[in-house]
């Protein structure tokens, strides 16, 4: 189950992330809060922000080249 909720946290996440650093208006000052939205989980279910952060704070951690070919 802890592997589970670890999973899914790190699909949104790593969404949330992507979010951040694509958007092309305004990005997100240092302390404001991100705007709630809902991704696909692992399992095919949603997993909404809101639902996470109710839990605890959530850690955005990127690492650009993960998912490219360089």
């Amino acid at each position: 189950m802890l592997t589970r909720s670890l999973a899914l946290r790190a699909t949104v996440v790593g969404a949330l992330a992507g979010l951040l650093f694509s958007a092309p208006a305004h990005a997100l000052e240092v302390g404001q809060k991100a705007p709630d939205f809902a991704l696909p989980g692992p399992d095919g279910k949603p997993v909404k922000l809101a639902d996470l952060t109710a839990k605890g704070p959530v850690v955005i951690y990127t690492f650009v080249q993960a998912f490219t070919g360089t």
